[in-house]
């Protein structure tokens, strides 16, 4: 689909903590320059150095020694003559001495065999084992035109932005990430789409976990990204240890770490998706709105190098987490949510009965353990569950068996309605054949179904316990005014991905042997809607993924084009990835296809949905998360 993937905004860039020597400039642009081969060969468009890479940071009071300045001017110029070739831009920290007596901690940004300009250090810190201020004066505020006969003229300022491979790149120094009122934060509303930081922190017990925390929520902050890269333990001296940490950072998740106290140097090679980052900040309002501060200065740093191929892991199934224990504990806080929106709501009419229409599906079957969960946060008794199940023309013998089950199991009273000769008085009423299974036949059971369910809460004064699903929603895979209704529905924002991995959490951590045996029997049945009947009562006429496709593609193609904004070729090449060894080609672009006429055709239904408790970054309620014209078309794919 494309030999490029710049152009679905991905940026790559490369961290690296070589074995430098303090005071050794001349044996350090060596491992430098070694570097960034690496950095090249992996395709990076960019090279992050830690903080004083070329004299090490640990050079004290040497810092002001004539020689040492002059030993760095010449390696800081054999490491700008290297990025003559293109490709890697490379950001490097070095100590830089100016005309009028002052000396900067400073991280200059070199591409195309020039300075395109350097940034010094804002926050010196004098503190604990720290004395930047010794040698370096602090830069916060400077704006230098510095005119240099060997290397260049170029521009020192914090307020710059370099325009490298299509992403707009900021720098902050070590501290500055720390500070109390970092420039990076200048840096993001300025439209720096990734910050970089050139950085010397020793080591302490703690300090690492602390430190990648300040990464990542920095990240999460700026809606940006943000690498950085420490110093090594080669420029280790006297008390202080430096472990080389290396961290990469997006959107609040850590893309990358480096391994830290290694002896030879370490690198971290990480993918930003600066396409992304621009889609969460088009949509965050506060983001927004905060006051920009005044004008950067835009300056070319690079082209970058054709990207083939992708380092970045693409989950198959993105609302649910790999990790286990991190499961657990979403799976827990997502029931909470549930319940606890369902019994607030019962608070706000008084003490209702809830009414559910328990088929024995997987949907249901979720909705009927939330609103036990609700009734035991209310100290309500399981006698005020009315579950109702509704056998049809099409119900199966399996999915009933189910639904008798469960109710025995959980103490409740289950109310069975037969609904076919209901549906046939209607059809007759309308003469409509009934050996004719279209819409019209599909329909009415659903209605009618519905309309029992209302009916029994209005005896029972009662609320009606919706069970349909985020991926129904998204696909339209609902009946208007039918299904598609409830008072409050529970599972509104759960896809049907998640819905199964919480159904088997809940077997097997929150109820005893028979019940979870028969939660475990649901999940092994066919997802249909079971409104066309089979030639037997074992045989299933409707798998709805046969009709509408799988639902993990479904809830794929729903979390990148709502969560990311992605269009639909990405989609396509993420899907390509996440699915290699499930689907082929032409098997997504069907799919995808038609989830994208779905989702377009069918938000009127979405227009209209009653209220259920948002639990993921993804919901479609049209109060909150997803509003769009019931008559857009889809994107052409």
């Amino acid at each position: 689909m494309t030999d490029d993937l710049r152009r679905f905004g991905y940026l790559r860039a490369m961290a690296a903590a070589p074995w430098l020597r303090p005071g050794d400039p001349a044996g350090n642009v060596q491992e430098l320059l070694q570097a960034l081969e690496r950095a090249r060969e992996a395709k990076a468009a960019l090279l992050l150095l830690p903080e004083l890479a070329l004299t090490g940071f640990s050079c004290e009071d040497l810092f002001f020694s004539s020689g040492l300045q002059q030993a760095t001017r010449s390696a800081l110029a054999r490491l700008v003559a290297a990025t003559a070739e293109g490709g890697t831009t490379v950001v490097v920290g070095a100590p830089l001495a100016v005309a009028d007596g002052r000396l900067f901690n400073a991280a200059l940004v070199l591409a195309d065999g020039r300075i395109c300009g350097a940034v010094p250090k804002s926050h010196l810190p004098n503190y604990g084992e720290f004395y930047d201020r010794r040698w370096f004066t602090d830069g916060d505020g400077v704006e230098l035109h510095v005119v240099d006969p060997e290397l260049g003229d170029f521009r020192l300022a914090a307020r710059q932005l370099f325009e490298v491979a299509g992403a707009r790149v900021a720098l902050e120094i070590c501290e500055d990430l720390w500070a109390p009122d970092p420039p990076g934060a200048r840096h993001a509303l300025a439209g720096a789409d990734l910050i970089l930081n050139p950085s010397a922190s020793n080591e302490l017990v703690a300090k690492a976990d602390y430190r990648r925390d300040l990464v990542r929520m920095t990240s999460a902050q700026r809606i940006c990204g943000y690498l950085y890269a420490s110093a090594g333990p080669g420029e280790s001296s006297k008390d202080l240890v430096f472990g080389g940490h290396l961290l990469a950072a997006e959107n609040g998740i850590v893309l990358g770490e480096g391994e830290r106290f290694s002896l030879t140097g370490s690198d971290l090679l990480v993918d930003f998706d600066l396409e992304h980052l621009l889609h969460e900040r088009q949509r965050n309002s506060t983001f927004r709105a905060a006051a920009r501060p005044l004008p950067y200065v835009s300056v070319a740093a690079g082209r970058g190098l054709p990207l083939t191929d992708s380092l970045r892991e693409v989950a198959p199934h993105p609302f649910v987490p790999n990790d286990e224990a991190e499961f657990s504990a979403r799976a827990q806080e997502i029931l909470a949510i549930q319940a606890t929106g369902l019994a607030r709501r019962m608070l706000s009419v008084g003490e209702p009965k809830l009414v559910i229409g328990l088929s024995g599906g997987l949907d249901s079957t979720l909705a009927f353990l939330v609103a036990l969960d609700a009734l035991a946060k209310l100290d309500r008794s399981t006698r005020d569950l009315l579950a109702v199940t509704m056998p049809g023309p099409a119900t199966g013998e399996r999915t009933l068996k189910s639904a008798r089950a469960l109710a025995s199991s959980a103490g409740v009273t289950l109310l069975e309605i037969p609904i076919a000769a209901a549906v046939a008085q209607h059809l007759a009423d309308l003469e409509h054949d009934p050996d004719v299974h279209d819409v019209t036949f599909e329909n009415a059971q659903a209605r009618e179904r519905t309309q029992i369910l209302f009916n029994l809460a209005n005896k029972h004064g009662g609320l009606v316990v919706g069970t349909g699903d985020l991926s129904e929603l998204a696909l339209g895979w609902c009946t208007f005014n039918g299904d598609h209704m409830a008072s409050y529905n529970v599972n509104a924002s759960v896809p049907k991905t998640l819905m199964a991995y919480l159904l088997r959490w809940y077997a097997r951590h929150r109820v005893d042997a028979d019940l979870a045996a028969i939660l475990e029997d649901v999940l092994a049945t066919p997802i249909s809607p079971e409104l066309v009947p089979g030639r037997s009562d074992e045989d299933v006429a409707q798998h709805t993924e046969s009709l509408v496709g799988p639902y993990e593609l479904h809830d794929f193609f729903l979390y990148h084009y709502v969560r990311h904004g992605s269009a639909p070729e990405k989609i396509r090449w993420l899907a390509g990835r996440a699915f290699s060894d499930r689907y082929d080609g032409s098997t997504l672009d069907r799919w995808l296809g038609e989830f994208l006429r779905r989702f377009h055709s069918q938000q009127f239904k979405r227009t209209t949905l009653p209220p259920g408790p948002k639990v993921g970054s993804v919901s479609l309620s049209p109060r909150g998360d997803w509003r769009m014209p019931d008559e857009s078309p889809p994107p052409k794919f």
